[in-house]
């Protein structure tokens, strides 16, 4: 009987542990295909910009063979950066894209813990306020925003796009909070039994602990002004010298001429302003990856 038992026990085994690698190597191809198809586009982009041709070719092929000349176009040739100044765009990008990336970051995790340790009146009014506004897409307040900044005299400057990338910000505080739901309260009662207030308990005592959540703030914050090109086409509109990087390429291609001219120094740029997205992620992946995932944990 025990022999029995045993023999029917090791075939339980073996088919809960043949049926375990069926799965993952079901689920492995599955990411594996998921893969592919993601990065079939960026290489697409790469080829593309490498191509020795300057409009929309029918041949995957390329007739006249791969070059760097597409690259060196944006920075050399001075007949094109005159009319696209492809440095000042990047230079214009990058500031907008740092000082949104500061103003963003302090905004999201103050309203975070706030909302994490503080306990007020309506405090859970505003975070389901917060959560319908949050389900209209920013893009439906265009109008106002830039009738709003014409009547400041601050349209078409940079310091218009900063304000507005940052404004409304401290709304996506969920993430963090829930990353902040995570540190133990004991940690605040005892700085508060010290003498520390609420600003210093954050300043000095959460803060430091939270790195991944700050850093996965960080990145959205950047990546953020750094690829958009809605709000950047209505609020700078044709000052040419204040256009960010995305706006500034899509004048590349904004017309049947320039398509034929300048179809793959389009790509070209667009390479080159994601090589430091790509960086900065492989860069803080773990932080990314842990300030995701903790957030996840309460919400």
């Amino acid at each position: 009987m025990k022999l029995v038992n045993k023999q029917f026990g090791m075939e339980k085994y073996a088919s809960i542990k043949r049926r375990r690698r069926i799965t993952n190597t079901l689920a492995y191809v599955f990411l594996t295909l998921l893969c592919i198809i993601w990065i079939i586009p960026i290489i697409g982009v790469f080829y593309t910009a490498l191509r020795n041709e300057r409009g929309i070719s029918n041949s995957f092929f390329p007739s006249k063979g791969f070059t760097f000349d597409n690259f060196a176009r944006l920075f050399t040739d001075k007949s094109f950066t005159k009319l696209y100044p492809y440095m000042r765009w990047l230079g214009n990008t990058l500031l907008v894209a740092v000082c949104v990336m500061l103003i963003s970051t302090l905004f999201v995790v103050s309203v975070a813990y706030t909302m994490s340790r503080l306990r007020f009146k309506s405090r859970k009014r505003l975070m389901s306020l917060n959560l319908i506004l949050g389900m209209f897409p920013g893009f439906m307040s265009m109008i106002a925003v830039y009738n709003i900044l014409s009547v400041l005299k601050l349209d078409g400057s940079l310091i218009a796009l900063i304000i507005v990338y940052s404004a409304g910000s401290g709304m996506g505080f969920y993430v963090a909070k829930g990353f902040f739901d995570t540190i133990s309260k004991s940690l605040d009662e005892a700085a508060k039994i010290d003498g520390a207030n609420n600003a210093k308990v954050f300043f000095k005592i959460i803060f430091p602990l939270s790195k991944p959540i700050v850093v996965y703030t960080m990145l959205t914050s950047f990546m953020g002004p750094w690829v958009d090109y809605i709000f950047s086409s209505v609020i700078i509109r044709d000052k040419t010298d204040n256009y960010t990087i995305a706006l500034g390429l899509y004048t590349l291609i904004s017309s049947a001429d320039r398509e034929a001219q300048y179809f793959t120094t389009f790509f070209a740029g667009a390479s080159l302003i994601s090589i430091p997205i790509m960086a900065l992620f492989l860069a803080t992946q773990k932080y990314y990856v842990g300030g995701v995932t903790g957030g996840a944990v309460k919400g």
